[in-house]
């Protein structure tokens, strides 16, 4: 069974999705190791280059590229979110991608499954100060809050040394521990979003 991932990528610099991000590698390392388990990464998203528009609702009206990227992402059986870290917490456009999901609280079926149901979401994050826990804690609070499920060691994160200039997209290699991480979390995810695309959630 072939599965198929879907990921956000919430950095803040450059809108131009030619430009490579760090947030990008490191959604790149989380893809190439679902590869080797049957998940095919079919697009990033650059968050930055879309008009995402505040709000909590679906649609927001003209202009809104939300309902294209919500659309997107609910078609795929697993969601790699990736975000940066900004003065200790995610990204702003991450954030506000998770205030529209908040919608699918009242976007539930006959037995009260969220459109996300049963499918699987996993964090990329990268950063140059501390605070990978933090956001991982506030990330998945909030993708589990609106219907997604979190595998096993759900999370691969990247923080250099505080007060320095390296960004992970620069390092000459992967990091043996995030590549292990990386590989964990591949396996647990694709393992997980295989069990719940054959059998989905009972609901109520």
């Amino acid at each position: 069974m072939t599965l198929q991932a879907i990921a956000l990528n919430g950095s803040l610099k450059a809108a131009d999705a030619e430009e490579t991000s760090s947030t990008d590698r490191m959604i790149g390392v989380i893809g190439d190791e679902l590869a080797k388990h049957g998940v095919a990464l079919g697009e990033t998203i650059r968050l930055a280059s879309r008009n995402i528009l505040p709000g909590v609702s679906s649609d927001e009206g003209p202009g809104d590229d939300w309902p294209d990227v919500r659309r997107r992402i609910l078609a795929a059986d697993l969601l790699i979110f990736g975000t940066p870290i900004w003065l200790g917490q995610m990204s702003s456009v991450a954030k506000r991608v998770l205030e529209r999901m908040d919608a699918f609280l009242g976007e539930t079926d006959d037995q009260g499954r969220m459109p996300s149901f049963s499918k699987v979401a996993v964090a990329a994050i990268v950063g140059n100060e501390d605070g990978a826990h933090s956001v991982t804690a506030s990330l998945f609070q909030a993708l589990n809050d609106v219907g997604w499920t979190i595998p096993a060691g759900g999370a691969c994160y990247w923080v250099g040394e505080a007060m320095h200039g390296t960004d992970f997209k620069e390092l000459p290699q992967v990091p043996p521990k995030v590549a292990e991480t990386a590989a964990m979390l591949a396996s647990n995810a694709a393992h997980l979003a295989r069990l719940l695309k054959a059998e989905r959630y009972p609901g109520t």
